[in-house]
């Protein structure tokens, strides 16, 4: 199997995505969203207007996976993919409902040696007038693609924390049932549902999606630096250091570094799951 790097710069097909209030509220209580968190958790209650959370991007459009690009890359073994970085950029406060035209482009390949990272950017236009909403972007590791000659990309430490307490702490327990609950947003993959099928993966038991300790790591930002106001949160990035299990307990610390920017990283006790993590934000 190789890589084709002259991947670098096609593009996906243009596809429709599109949804509902329902949608979000259950993305909501898929990050774990909770009673207290009514804006994102109803939308009939008094006095308290429905948002969508700010990582809700990145469900979005995924029913639109044989438009991705990512087809463009040459052969591979699919489990030896794992999902490396992700970024969601919010170019407007996104509606309650929608419709956005997505299409992907391979903006990146880089040859690790014994491995590769594709990098691909999504941009979502808003269906009716056209204009910008959000872009996703997000990088996968292969291991055993490398080799080709390559540029080896950017390496080293990122949006490092200073050496300092952090400026806010969240904790959130996740649930045993969290994966059985978030999978309902569009990632089926057993990995997260079927012992048998982590078990060929080495895992004890189905691990936690990657993007819903990504969701319960937005909203800690979310209520801590944009006073629970998601009109206000433009950007998060982060990379996923290590997987989490369902039950698992985990801890953002947040360091803010400039005005409207802060770092911050999540973990399971001493365990780093999500790290070089920078989230910007409206005072």
């Amino acid at each position: 199997m190789a890589l084709n790097p002259e991947a670098v710069g096609t593009e996906g097909d243009a596809f429709e995505a599109s949804w509902t209030s329902k949608d979000a509220l259950l993305y909501a209580v898929g990050v774990g969203a909770k009673n207290n968190e009514l804006s994102y958790t109803t939308e009939n209650t008094k006095d308290v207007q429905q948002q969508v959370l700010p990582t809700f991007p990145v469900v979005v459009g995924m029913a639109g996976g044989g438009a991705s690009p990512m087809r463009n890359i040459g052969q591979f073994n699919p489990a030896m993919l794992v999902h490396g970085q992700q970024a969601v950029t919010l170019h407007r406060p996104l509606p309650v409902a929608g419709t956005v035209i997505m299409k992907g482009r391979i903006t990146a390949m880089y040859d690790k040696g014994k491995a590769a990272v594709v990098v691909t950017s999504t941009e979502a236009v808003d269906k009716a007038d056209g204009k910008p909403v959000f872009t996703n972007t997000s990088s996968v590791f292969i291991r055993g693609e490398g080799g080709w000659g390559g540029e080896r990309g950017p390496s080293g430490p990122q949006n490092v924390a200073p050496d300092r307490a952090p400026d806010h702490v969240v904790s959130y327990k996740t649930l045993p049932e969290q994966a059985l609950i978030y999978r309902l947003n569009g990632d089926r993959n057993p990995l997260h549902s079927d012992p048998s099928f982590a078990a060929m993966g080495g895992f004890d038991q189905p691990i936690l999606h990657g993007l819903c300790t990504y969701g319960f790591t937005g909203r800690a930002l979310l209520h801590s630096l944009c006073g629970s106001d998601s009109a206000k949160f433009t950007h998060i990035e982060g990379r996923f250091a290590s997987p989490v299990l369902p039950g698992e307990e985990l801890t953002v610390r947040m360091w803010v570094t400039a005005a409207g920017e802060a770092v911050f990283s999540t973990s399971v006790a001493d365990r780093l799951v999500i790290d070089q993590g920078l989230v910007r934000f409206q005072g």
